[in-house]
């Protein structure tokens, strides 16, 4: 399990709670969380996927989610 972080365009708690559904019921996310203070919000995953997966999985939700080195 690593954690791998992501720029995102989640800007609030509503967009949060789009994301929620898709990032809780993923099969190997273990636990996310997104910083709304940071400029670049950053979300935080502890999983076992790609960072591709999930950027995919955001995705599907509607955001944006690019992977910082």
């Amino acid at each position: 399990m690593e954690t791998i972080k992501f720029k995102t365009n989640i800007k609030c708690g509503s967009c949060i709670a789009a994301v929620t559904p898709f990032l809780t019921s993923e099969n190997g996310i273990e636990k996310w969380a997104v910083d709304l203070q940071s400029p670049d919000r950053i979300l935080s995953v502890e999983t076992d996927k790609s960072a591709e997966e999930v950027s995919e999985v955001v995705k599907q939700a509607g955001y944006l989610a690019t992977e910082i080195a």
